[in-house]
């Protein structure tokens, strides 16, 4: 009997004893398997602090009209959870706009069969997150860029975008050197051989970049000429000036429209390509396509704004005392766009069409100076304020870090300039 009972307690203790290493051990497990996640998982996780588990992915793209109820329903989410869904997406991600071609992916849950997050990819960097969770939630996130310092020094083959491409460079670089050197350098009338270098931010996303920033300094050279352009704040405002502390922005932009090409120059005898008469053609044809948009060269008031037989749709445009515009053969006038109107440089005023006597679509540009008509292309525009005295000194310092890279030869320059004897060679 006594041994019986020995026996049993024997035993008791033995299952106790096993059951308490049993939960030290699951304890420890728990401490020490700690979930690491890599890659695409774990950047999802972070941007949208997603709980940290061992999810399996699925990626797919949208379809043609497919829609958030369709995805969700055929993977076996019921319709009350996607009804609560897209009311949570209000006033966070319009669900009319999931765009056929963009990419989404269902994260699952170890041991579950239907999502618990999909993850919609709006663009490149912004991300749509939907909670399928007992906490639904609709998120928009993006993608933080890590923003580098890059150089560009092209010479022109063939075209300032093709030629950057082909060198291995973003093309969307020539956007940002259109715009700084707007006011100096006839980007239709690029020669082979001139040259650009640029120093300018760029929007990195893992290694790759996405996004063409801010052109911090700039030069354009052709013949030996050199134009810089350095950007610098003036009285709170952005603006490039040259190395002199000259505003490269002028009172008149370069030419009315981006990337298109001269069709037909200035000329006082000109075969009309309709009538086949000599006339003058005292004007620019810029050859593009229909839609394309035309702005105002400069600041001014809208005097014209009507339809012409030989023009077509033609607006005119007084930008002061001196300078007149006119633009000609529009498709459509800018939206309220009236007689009477103050139009600011650079302002949308219509788009290129084939209206009045025209054999295909283009921009007839014209400009008056003092009532006379002059060639577009060689008209020479006044320079806005330059850099200040009290600024100038900054500016110089801001400046002589980029002008090492833009040309070799500047501070030789004007080391020699300083000392006037050009007897001392440079190494």
């Amino acid at each position: 009997m006594y041994v019986k009972k020995i026996i049993f307690l024997l035993c008791c203790l033995v299952f106790t004893c096993c059951a308490g290493s049993g939960e030290e051990n699951v304890e420890l497990q728990e401490s020490s398997d700690k979930i690491i996640l890599e890659g695409e998982i774990a950047g999802y996780c972070e941007l949208f602090s997603l709980p940290l588990m061992d999810y399996s992915k699925e990626s797919d793209v949208i379809r043609k009209n497919e829609n958030l109820a369709g995805i969700l329903q055929r993977r076996g989410v019921d319709f009350q959870r996607v009804f609560l869904l897209t009311e949570k997406a209000r006033g966070v991600f319009d669900l009319r706009k999931l765009k056929a071609g963009n990419p989404y992916r269902l994260l699952y849950a170890p041991g579950v069969s239907q999502p618990a997050y999909m993850i919609y990819e709006e663009n490149f960097r912004t991300h749509i997150c939907f909670s399928l969770t007992d906490s639904l939630w609709v998120t928009r996130a993006e993608i933080p860029l890590e923003i580098e310092d890059k150089f560009v020094d092209i010479t022109i083959s063939t075209s300032l975008w093709q030629d950057l491409e082909d060198a291995g460079y973003n093309p969307l670089v020539a956007n940002g050197l259109s715009e700084v050197f707007a006011w100096t350098v006839d980007f239709f009338g690029l020669q082979k051989g001139d040259t650009f270098r640029a120093s300018y931010q760029a929007y990195m996303l893992e290694g790759k970049e996405v996004e063409v920033g801010t052109i911090l300094a700039a030069s354009f050279i052709r013949s030996g000429r050199i134009q810089m352009a350095f950007r610098f704040i003036q009285d709170s405002l952005p603006g490039y000036w040259d190395q002199d502390g000259v505003n490269l922005q002028r009172a008149f932009l370069k030419a009315p429209l981006k990337y298109s090409r001269v069709s037909s120059g200035f000329s006082y005898s000109r075969r009309h390509p309709v009538t086949r008469t000599l006339r003058p053609h005292t004007g620019i044809d810029y050859a593009a396509a229909v839609g394309t948009p035309v702005v105002s060269i400069g600041e001014g008031t809208v005097i014209e704004r009507n339809y012409t037989r030989g023009g077509g749709n033609t607006v005119k445009i007084r930008h002061n005392s001196v300078y007149t515009t006119a633009y000609l053969h529009l498709s459509r006038f800018a939206r309220g766009l009236v007689v009477g109107k103050r139009v600011a440089q650079g302002e949308v005023i219509g788009s290129v069409g084939s209206t009045g006597v025209s054999t295909g679509p283009h921009l007839d540009f014209r400009v008056w100076r003092n009532g006379k008509p002059i060639n577009p292309l060689t008209m020479e525009s006044p320079p806005a304020d330059p850099i200040h005295k009290s600024d100038m000194e900054n500016f110089l310092v801001h400046i002589a870090p980029y002008s090492r890279r833009l040309e070799p030869d500047f501070y030789k320059k004007v080391a020699l300039q300083i000392i006037g004897f050009t007897g001392i060679r440079f190494n």
